[in-house]
């Protein structure tokens, strides 16, 4: 098969343990695997000053397009990383989806239909890109150590650390760390190593992947098809790429032979049917594979941290694997820098399991109903299907039954232990546990984008009151008593207000007032946010006790041998 990309190759460097060296203190953290999520988590940590180790028994990205949309949330997280320009200058953004029965537009959708947004409803790009661009911001900041052909063979844990097991050309050696963090795959071997039962759901359904080399006239739009003339009683969804790839999904039918289905004398016809016998066109990469939700019952087992795949697994419509896997890294990284650093306990990453487990929990259910929708388990129930698909083209209620694939949207953590609860009544989705909502401010002077601006610590954002006078001495208190747990914002709607804010808070302008309605933000609200960007608090009204018991919350410090210095080392 011909191919428009040139894969990276990485050297092997043989390692100086083999050789007697490179002995002494554990490394913070290693890292098992360098796809999306153990990059994103190196990445991370790197930004908060830990070392870390990456291993990987490959020495090249991935083959394939593999993960390919990646949902506005996930582009956020990647801007806060440092390489989010890159995927979003190369990718292809969307909002548009389109569902098509038989040969008829049943109904289309928008995924983000309003304005103010830095980043679209979702990205294209194929999953080498993205690790490409990884790949390169981990190594211009400098600090992380990535070696190439390092299999993991064994691993244990005791009190102290962890002991890792590394096979190379040359030979076997051991490392120690003081955690490990497992981002190898749904089929993980330190999960193996481990023990752990992956428990879930295996689907009686294949469907074929095919990316596909051609110039397409296809709007840059999601468009997916029930029973279309060109496959018929089957599913298929198209999606465009960057480079002029298109991936093509068939479903196949669980009676199919994967290698059969997998060789090029079979695929070529079903994309001739499809797209017509003119339309000239070269296949890149072709695989099968079966719909699974499974996960760990937990995702932290002692000094051992799982994420993504590693973790949990879902089918591949709704865009939920790499998004949540990045998503992962996002909510573990500041809580284990702020335990490696001894500014919080070790229970602070029990949050991580416990809100990562329900946004995986969130997946599968959305991910399963997908997988009943598409590929209906009775007669009666296709007739069901087919009855809703034909009802949606005329009939708005229907239109809410259709189940393509829910697109992945970000778990909002509304029961976590790192929230309090609202004392005050709020409107909209900035709840206690939602991300951040994005915004264009000013700052500085010139136009800037919130979720640029925050992040990596917690902030403390104060809605300006009418009166200026009394903004400022508001957060000179503020500032005596929570400058050293989180930084002090203002938001005022004018430059000149702004100004006058400067001296005593970081000051942004809220003109249009797009943040102060996307946060239901009346004259003297506050808001707590987490390093992720999480809402952890917000009031009507600013209460320093109430401010100082949420800060603890947020960092896991529930008891007295963490007061004082600990709480304030933020």
């Amino acid at each position: 098969m011909a191919t428009t990309y040139r894969a990276p190759s990485f050297d092997y460097v043989r390692p100086p343990e083999l050789d007697g060296g490179a002995r002494g203190s554990p490394h913070p953290v290693i890292i098992v695997g360098a796809g999306p999520v153990g990059l994103a988590c190196a990445i991370d940590l790197t930004l908060q000053g830990v070392d870390v180790l990456v291993l990987d028994d490959n020495n090249t990205v991935s083959t394939g397009s593999r993960a390919i949309c990646y949902a506005k949330r996930t582009l956020e997280i990647l801007d806060r990383l440092g390489c989010g320009d890159p995927v979003v200058d190369r990718g292809i953004g969307w909002r548009i989806g389109k569902v098509f029965h038989r040969d008829r537009l049943a109904y289309q959708f928008d995924l983000l239909p309003e304005s103010g947004h830095r980043r679209p409803a979702f990205v294209n790009l194929q999953q080498y890109h993205l690790e490409e661009a990884m790949l390169e911001r981990l190594l211009e900041l400098g600090r992380a150590e990535v070696r190439w052909r390092n299999r993991v063979c064994g691993i244990s844990q005791d009190a102290d650390g962890v002991t890792v097991r590394v096979a190379t050309a040359d030979g076997e050696y051991d490392l120690r760390a003081a955690y490990v963090i497992a981002c190898d795959g749904a089929r993980s071997a330190v999960r193996d190593f481990l023990g752990l039962e992956w428990k879930g759901q295996v689907f009686r359904d294949r469907f074929l992947i095919a990316d596909v080399h051609m110039q397409g006239d296809f709007p840059t739009e999601r468009w997916f098809w029930f029973d279309p003339p060109f496959h018929r009683n089957q599913s298929v969804l198209l999606h465009r790429q960057a480079d002029d790839v298109w991936r093509i999904d068939f479903q196949l039918g669980w009676d199919a032979d994967p290698e059969e289905e997998k060789k090029p004398e079979n695929v070529i016809p079903r994309i001739r049917a499809m797209l017509g016998d003119d339309r000239p066109f070269e296949l890149q990469w072709v695989s099968v594979y079966t719909f699974q939700c499974r996960r760990l019952d937990r995702f932290l087992h002692g000094r051992v941290i799982f994420a993504g795949d590693a973790a949990h697994q879902v089918s591949p419509f709704g865009a939920r694997g790499a998004n949540s896997g990045i998503q992962d890294a996002d909510n573990l990284c500041w809580k284990l820098a702020r335990v490696l650093g001894g500014k919080s306990p070790p229970s602070l990453l029990e949050s991580y399991d416990r809100e990562r487990v329900e946004a995986a929990d969130e997946n599968i259910l959305n991910s399963t109903r997908a997988t009943d929708f598409i590929t209906p388990k009775s007669a009666m129930s296709r007739v069901f299907r087919d009855a809703v698909l034909d009802l949606a083209r005329d009939h708005p209620f229907a239109r809410r039954l259709v189940n393509s694939g829910r697109l992945s949207l970000p778990t909002s953590h509304r029961d976590s232990a790192l929230s309090t609860p609202d004392s005050a009544t709020f409107a909209g989705t900035m709840v206690p546990g939602a991300p951040s909502a994005d915004a264009p401010v000013r700052y500085g002077g010139r136009p800037r984008w919130w979720l640029d601006l925050i992040g990596g610590r917690c902030e403390l954002v104060l809605f300006a009151h009418d009166s200026a006078q009394t903004t400022v001495a508001e957060v000179r208190e503020m500032s005596r008593q929570h400058a050293e747990t989180a930084r002090i914002w203002v938001v005022a709607r004018t430059e000149a207000d702004a100004d006058s804010l400067g001296a005593v808070a970081n000051a942004v302008v809220d003109a249009d007032g797009i943040l102060a309605q996307r946060f239901d933000a009346k004259p003297g609200t506050l808001y707590l946010l987490r390093p992720d960007q999480h809402v952890a608090a917000r009031w009507r009204a600013w209460k320093p006790a109430a401010v100082e018991g949420a800060l603890r919350r947020v960092y896991g410090i529930e008891d007295d041998t963490h007061d004082g210095t600990q709480s304030r080392a933020a």
